[in-house]
C-alpha cells in the first residue's frame, strides 16, 4: 500500500495496515460457521482494516482453493495486483464470452505479463457460430433475450469455472459505489456454499486511482475513450454515447450480470 493511498484511506478513519495478523480473528473453517453473530464480528473487523490485510487475512483463515475473478475491466488491474502479490499461482478465472473488445485481450496480455498471472479461461459450450446460428443475437431481443444469453456465455461457464477448480474461496473487485445493486456488499459473503472475498468493497474510485498509480498499473486502453464499464462490444457504450451512467452496459435493461449473483 502506498503512502498516497494510506494516507487517504487513514482520513476516513481506517486501520491502514496490518503488517502482523497473529492477533487477528480465526476465520470460520467453513460456511456453516459464518453466521449471525459471528459473520457480523467478522465483518466489523475485516472492515476496519486495509485491502491488503483483507487478502492476506482471508489466505490465512479461509478454506482453499482459491480463485480471482475478474473481467479485465476499466480498473480491474487493482483486485488482480493486491492478490496476485500475495501468491501469483492463485489462479485467476476469465469468462471469455467470444465477443470481448480487441483491447480487452490486449489488455489481458499486457497484465499477465506484468503481474505474472495464472490466467484460467472458461468460455461457452458453444462457438460464437455455432451459439448464433442456434439462438441468434439474444442481446437483441429484450430482458428475457439479454438475460439468456448472460446465462449461457457468462453464469453458466463461471459456475463451470469454480467447480472444476474446485474453489472454496472466490476474490471477486466488487466495490459498493459502483450501482445500488452492490450497495450492501460485506467483506465476506458466502454465496453457493463458497466464501466470497470482496478486498475493495468500501473503496471509492479515487483510492483505485490512487492505487493504480501507486503501483505503476494500467488502466484498460479504452478507458480514455470514455469506456469506464467494460463488458462485451456488443452491450457496452462509451460515455459520449449515454444519456445516462445506467445505459453504459446492457442497453440500460439491467446492471449486473448474473456471475456474482446479484440483481439489478
Amino acid at each position: 500500500m502506498s503512502e498516497a493511498v494510506a494516507t487517504d484511506l487513514s482520513k476516513r478513519g481506517k486501520v491502514v495496515r496490518l503488517d502482523d495478523l497473529a492477533d487477528a480473528p480465526r476465520g470460520p473453517v467453513n460456511t456453516a460457521a459464518f453466521a449471525g453473530d459471528a459473520a457480523r464480528e467478522l465483518n466489523d473487523w475485516l472492515a476496519s482494516v486495509d485491502a491488503e490485510s483483507r487478502v492476506r487475512w482471508s489466505l490465512a483463515h479461509l478454506p482453499g482453493p482459491f480463485a480471482l475473478s475478474s473481467s479485465f475491466g476499466a480498473q480491474a488491474a487493482v483486485s488482480l495486483h493486491l492478490v496476485a502479490q500475495q501468491d501469483p499461482s492463485i489462479p485467476v478465472i476469465l469468462i471469455d464470452t467470444g465477443y470481448l473488445f480487441p483491447e480487452t485481450y490486449e489488455f489481458i496480455e499486457t497484465l499477465r505479463k506484468q503481474l505474472s498471472l495464472n490466467i484460467q479461461t472458461f468460455s461457452g459450450r458453444q462457438t460464437v457460430a455455432e451459439f448464433e446460428a442456434q439462438h441468434g443475437k439474444l442481446w437483441e431481443q429484450g430482458r428475457d433475450g439479454l438475460d439468456q444469453y448472460l446465462e449461457i456465455r457468462k453464469v453458466e461457464p463461471m459456475r463451470r469455472a469454480l467447480q472444476t477448480l474446485g474453489t472454496n474461496t472466490w476474490f471477486a473487485g466488487l466495490r459498493r459505489s459502483q450501482a445500488e445493486s452492490r450497495a450492501k456488499l460485506n467483506p465476506l459473503e458466502v454465496r453457493d456454499g463458497r466464501f466470497k472475498v470482496h478486498p475493495i468493497f468500501d473503496w471509492s474510485d479515487r483510492d483505485v486511482y490512487l492505487y493504480l498509480k501507486a503501483h505503476g498499473l494500467p488502466y484498460h486502453p479504452l478507458w480514455d475513450q470514455g469506456y469506464v464499464s467494460i463488458g462485451d462490444w456488443h452491450s457496452t457504450k462509451a460515455l459520449h454515447e449515454v444519456e445516462t451512467a445506467e445505459e453504459l452496459r446492457f442497453a440500460g435493461l439491467k446492471r449486473e450480470c448474473g456471475i456474482h449473483g446479484l440483481e439489478g
